[in-house]
This record gives C-alpha cells, sequence and structure tokens, in this order.
C-alpha cells in the first residue's frame, strides 16, 4: 500500500511526481499552506504556491513577478538560468511583448487556419503509421512526431529533416538534457539561422532573424535560445497529446461520450489541457515586497506555481478530480494566461482537435500493451513511455 506524505518539504521529489502521490499533498497544501515557503537546499529557497486564484494573480501581474530570472527551478549549483532576459519564456514587458510580436504571425488563428490542410495530412499520417506499427509508444510515435513535427514546419525546417529532429530531441528527452546541448540540433538549428539571414522566406525562424526588437535585429545567442525555447516548449504539447489518449483510454465513457456528439471535441480538448497539465510549475520572482495569501514575499523571492494544483483547485471547478469533456466552464492555467500565454496554444488546440477526429473515424480502439511508465521530473508530467496498439477500423 502506498503511503501519503503530507509534507510539503516532500514536493519536490520526483518520485511523489512520478508516482501521482503529490496530488494529496497538493490538495493539503491547497487548505491548510497554500503559500508555503521552501527553504534553500539543493534548490534555491522559494515559496510554493497551490491555490488557482493566487497563480492566477501571480501570472496577471507581470510587473511585480517577473520571468527573466528563471521559470523553471534550477539546483542551487547551476546558478542563475543563461537565458534570462533573451528569450519569450525569460523577458518582462516591454521586451516581452515586442519579442513575441516578433513571430506571433506564425502562431495565430489566421495561420492555423491556413495551415489546417497541412497539419490535418500530418495527423492523418501519424495515425495511419501507429495503426500499421501494431504496436507503438503514444509518447514518441504519437505525442512526439505530431508536436515536433509541427514546430519543425512553424521555424522552417525542410520536411526532409522532421524524422532527424524528432531523433535528436528524443535523444535530448530521454537523456534529461537541454536542447542547447545537444550538438547536432545547435548545428541544424544554426544553419537554419544563417541561411535564413542570407533569404527570408516567411518562416517564424526567418522572422527571427530579419524582425527587430525595440529597434535592434536579435544577436545569434538571442536567435538561437527562442528556437530552443519554441521547440522545448513543444514537448508539453506531445506530452499532453499522449496523456490525453491516455486519459480516454482510463476513462472509455469519455471516449463514447465524443463518439455520439463530435460538437464535445472543442470541450474534450480543455479538458484534456486541464487534466494532463503537462507543465508542473512556473516560476517568477517578486520585483518588489508583496503579499500573497497572507504571506509577505520580499523582492528577490521566487515564487513557484504548481500548475496541476490549480487545475484540480475544488474552488475553482466543481468535481476536480473527475474528467469531464463536458465541462463548463473550464478555465484551466494549463497553457498560461496573461502576458505569458503559450505563443503555441492555438495551433495546439487545432491539432489536438484534428486527433480526436481522426482517431473517431479511423480507429476501433486504442488500448494499452503494457505498463505506463511516468516521467520522473519537477518540471513537465505525463507519462515517459505509453505502450499502446492503435487498432484501425
Amino acid at each position: 500500500m502506498t503511503t501519503i506524505t503530507l509534507d510539503p518539504a516532500h514536493l519536490v521529489d520526483p518520485d511523489m511526481h512520478a508516482e501521482g502521490r503529490v496530488f494529496p499533498l497538493w490538495a493539503w497544501m491547497r487548505k491548510h499552506a497554500p503559500v508555503h515557503r521552501h527553504e534553500a537546499g539543493e534548490l534555491p529557497a522559494f515559496w510554493s504556491l497551490t491555490r488557482y486564484e493566487h497563480i492566477r494573480a501571480v501570472y496577471q501581474d507581470p510587473k511585480i513577478f517577473s520571468s527573466a530570472q528563471g521559470v523553471l527551478l534550477r539546483p542551487s549549483r547551476l546558478g542563475e538560468d543563461p537565458g534570462g532576459g533573451l528569450s519569450l519564456a525569460l523577458t518582462d514587458p516591454p521586451r516581452h511583448k515586442a519579442l513575441r510580436r516578433q513571430v506571433a504571425d506564425r502562431f495565430n488563428e489566421r495561420c492555423a487556419r491556413e495551415m489546417a490542410s497541412a497539419m490535418q495530412e500530418e495527423v492523418r499520417s501519424v495515425v495511419r503509421r501507429a495503426i500499421e506499427l501494431g504496436s507503438c509508444d503514444l509518447v514518441h510515435d504519437i505525442g512526439a512526431r505530431l508536436s515536433t513535427f509541427s514546430i519543425c514546419r512553424l521555424l522552417g525546417v525542410a520536411e526532409d529533416d522532421y524524422e532527424q529532429l524528432l531523433d535528436w530531441t528524443t535523444q535530448a528527452f530521454h537523456m534529461g538534457k537541454a536542447l542547447a546541448e545537444h550538438e547536432g540540433i545547435m548545428r541544424y538549428i544554426i544553419k537554419l539561422m544563417y541561411d535564413r539571414a542570407e533569404e527570408g522566406v516567411g518562416d517564424a525562424m526567418s522572422m527571427l532573424v530579419h524582425n527587430g526588437v525595440e529597434g535592434e535585429l536579435l544577436s545569434e545567442t538571442e536567435i538561437l535560445l527562442n528556437c530552443e525555447n519554441l521547440i522545448g516548449a513543444s514537448e508539453n504539447a506531445g506530452l499532453s497529446i499522449a496523456a490525453g489518449i491516455l486519459a480516454f483510454i482510463e476513462h472509455p465513457d469519455q471516449w463514447r461520450m465524443v463518439e455520439r456528439d463530435r460538437s464535445l471535441i472543442p470541450t474534450a480538448v480543455e479538458e484534456v489541457l486541464r487534466w494532463t497539465s503537462s507543465a508542473s510549475h512556473s516560476m517568477r520572482t517578486a520585483v518588489e515586497d508583496v503579499e500573497v495569501g497572507g504571506q509577505r514575499i520580499k523582492a528577490g523571492d521566487r515564487l513557484v506555481l504548481w500548475i496541476p494544483s490549480a487545475n484540480r483547485d475544488e474552488a475553482a471547478f466543481k468535481s476536480p478530480e473527475r474528467f469531464d469533456i463536458a465541462r463548463r466552464p473550464n478555465h484551466h492555467l494549463a497553457l498560461g494566461i496573461g502576458e505569458h500565454v503559450c505563443i503555441g496554444g492555438t495551433i495546439a488546440r487545432h491539432q489536438m482537435r484534428m486527433l480526436l477526429s481522426e482517431l473517431l473515424d479511423t480507429a476501433e480502439r486504442v488500448e494499452l500493451t503494457g505498463p505506463v511508465v511516468p516521467l520522473r521530473s519537477l518540471a513537465v508530467n505525463g507519462p515517459a513511455y505509453c505502450p499502446a496498439r492503435v487498432v484501425g477500423r
């Protein structure tokens, strides 16, 4: 029998997250210690926020809660995040808004509609391949494949190179390495950057190279970090896809609902995002003294926003422990909110809707063929390996 530990000190134990024991701990903290201070150890000192209302408020106030000092917990021995102030994720207004505006045209609703045909064919091809394989890994063969191919297309990667980028990002993922530490990925992005410097073609890389921010072109380092940021963020989309399919396998009544009524697909996608919450946390740094939840936060203090906890908050969601594809309203925080709302959210939603439709059209069923191996991480949440069979109609 698994022992549930209701001690906030255990919140930084990756095994708690991998085994799902963190959810009862988060529930206890929302009630008894919603803004809790962790003293420095291997990780720097930080405050844990577990309630929806507090996390939403911090997200929406970038003037007081800065992203520029880092948005993920890092061991103290590693020092400050080297991307601070240089990439989309690690900048504050007004620079963040200017930087985001550089590439926004490749991630908006209009672009998603223009790419709909290519995205649909990509989804169809991935599902067809999974069926033909007989046995597949939902994480690699569907989730990572779709999300990686999507960001490759947006950045302007040649279609013949999609498989290579998928292999490289998979290697980095399984080794727990930052993409910037993978020589193959960095060499490829550098070459793509120089190619676009010679001739822009309207993709996201061209925009990063040629569009100015506050009157100046980005440095090569800034371009590389922003590409790493965009490729890395696609990992979360892939995890949501795999975990979403797994959620339907574990809740067959919800799949039967969407089979009977496809108008539920948009709300089903939102519930998948809430339920899976692939980003485990996001961090902010207070730039001035402030009070949060009755606790005095000092300038320079780090605040860790536990996103899955916010998305299971009883005060924000009715029956939050129930996977409900008809849930309305569903103001989850899986993709953030405010200035730093996920730039790829629109594309990710379109892709997930297409995937559900394609599975309904071509798959008789999806079934597990072995035990699911969970991720052991404080940063991302979901399956590391999910063996399954997609049975065609």
